[in-house]
């Protein structure tokens, strides 16, 4: 709700007062232009904000300890993942009024590994609407940069929708997808708006979070966890200090919209997430999981057997170590959804 209304009601009020108040001095007419704003922020924070989405604390609740409940429940195989990610979140947040620069963090992984499923658990944590958030912006690899050729309309549309999405809301979130799939150079104009300017042109950047998803490195980050294995360290006891140097060079030299970028050659990426291939275990659990979404038991005798068929017959493991599901559990959901109906 803009504040112009307002003052034009008020310049029409004086307009018709009684002479004794159109005499009054510059300043105390200023205090009553200076009282209208403040009434109108006042009936802007406790009337049209209370049924309509505003860039506040209503909105945006922020709430980093339902986001840990919610992965420490649900995210399978991903101890990295919940260490880190809520951590990065956590300090961010409560950095707001000092922090100089947005949240910037990439997730790699393999398709199935939890990158989207994440994402989508930071938006619901974050906005009381969640992904539906007007201050959510998601964009969608060769969906909406499909051409190498038109990469320098891409950057203008990139930086144009960017910083209007931060005028209206300096808490906003962005999430881009399927970057690998992006053309490289996508990313070149964004690089000013993630780096350490407070402000661009009266664009305040230091609230908002980009968070992009890539399945770049994904054979790295499964050969790397399999060797280790195989050399005796336990899955869980790796960290990301193991993967995020391998993370970072796999994105700049890869296909993609991260290839050659700028915001890796400015250090701008605060954090490289690997997102850890999954085990068969991990996969049962998956399947498990979505039989419970859809209200059935996956104890029962003949949810048992529909599981082991699914493991047996659907699911296909990297041949270099014949521990890692090629498809992780991606496509779990269809199956168990026809195998019960």
């Amino acid at each position: 709700m803009s504040y112009i209304p307002l003052l034009s009601l008020c310049l029409i009020l004086l307009a018709i007062l009684p002479q004794p108040l159109q005499s009054l001095e510059p300043l105390s007419m200023g205090i009553i232009g200076l009282g209208a704003m403040g009434f109108g922020a006042y009936f802007k924070e406790y009337t049209y904000c209370k049924f309509t989405e505003c860039c506040d604390d209503r909105s945006i609740p922020a709430r980093i300890d339902l986001l840990k409940r919610s992965l420490d429940e649900t995210l399978i195989g991903q101890h990295i993942v919940k260490q880190h990610v809520v951590s990065a979140l956590k300090a961010h947040i409560n950095a707001n009024s000092k922090s100089r620069k947005p949240l910037v963090i990439s997730f790699h992984g393999q398709p199935g590994t939890g990158k989207n499923f994440v994402s989508e658990q930071i938006a619901d944590a974050l906005y009381l609407l969640g992904s539906k958030s007007s201050y959510v912006t998601k964009y969608l690899g060769q969906a909406d940069f499909p051409n190498q050729s038109m990469v320098d309309a891409y950057k203008n549309r990139i930086n144009i929708e960017v910083r209007n999405s931060l005028r209206r809301c300096p808490r906003s979130l962005f999430i881009f997808d399927e970057v690998d799939k992006m053309p490289s150079g996508v990313f070149d104009t964004l690089t000013s708006l993630v780096d350490y300017n407070a402000f661009v042109d009266g664009t305040d950047n230091t609230k908002a979070i980009f968070i992009f998803l890539s399945n770049t490195a994904g054979s790295h980050i499964a050969g790397h966890l399999g060797s280790v294995m195989m050399n005796g360290m336990l899955r869980e006891d790796t960290r990301l200090s193991d993967f995020e140097p391998l993370l970072m060079k796999a994105a700049y030299n890869m296909d993609g919209g991260l290839r050659r970028t700028t915001m890796i050659e400015s250090h701008v990426i605060d954090h490289y997430i690997p997102f850890l291939p999954m085990e068969k275990g991990h996969v049962v659990k998956c399947l498990e999981a979505e039989f419970y979404r859809l209200n059935h038991n996956p104890e029962r005798t003949e949810n048992q057997k529909i599981i082991e068929d699914i493991i047996s017959s659907s699911i296909s493991y990297d041949r270099t170590h014949g521990l890692f599901a090629i498809s992780g559990c991606k496509t779990l959901e269809k199956k168990v959804s026809m195998a019960i109906n």
